[in-house]
């Protein structure tokens, strides 16, 4: 196996590990992460969408639509956890639903439709004579 198989494996690893961390323990995770103060979790917050943003720009830019529909799926996750959160923190429901619920709507269609569309025929070669 690779070196940099071994890596990326460790990366998927870290983000399951990390987010489940938060999910069912978030004041000790909290604690290990290393913020304080709430405030801090905004930059948390912008880090990880624009780094989702990033992800799915490389895949548009690289034309590879098929991993980007794969992609734009997992990441639904984002809006509907922000959803939930919302709603389990005292948020608004209706700002839950319109602005969060809506978004994740959104992504599960684009994702749907990119997962749908078919490959572009490729061009027979050119026999060499």
């Amino acid at each position: 196996m690779r070196l940099t198989t071994i890596m990326a494996w460790l990366v998927v690893a870290a983000g399951f590990t990390f987010g489940l961390m938060f999910l069912l323990n978030g004041h000790g995770a909290a604690a290990g992460f290393g913020v304080v103060d709430p405030s801090g979790y905004y930059v948390v917050k912008g880090v990880r969408d624009l780094a989702y943003a990033l992800t799915a720009l490389i895949l548009l830019l690289r034309g590879q639509r098929r991993a980007l529909g794969w992609v734009v799926l997992a990441d639904s996750i984002i809006p509907i956890g922000d959803c939930l959160a919302v709603i389990t923190s005292g948020g608004s429901v209706v700002t839950a639903l319109t602005v969060h619920a809506s978004a994740a709507v959104l992504v599960l269609i684009t994702a749907a439709l990119l997962l749908r569309e078919k490959a572009p025929a490729q061009p027979e070669p050119v026999p060499s004579r």
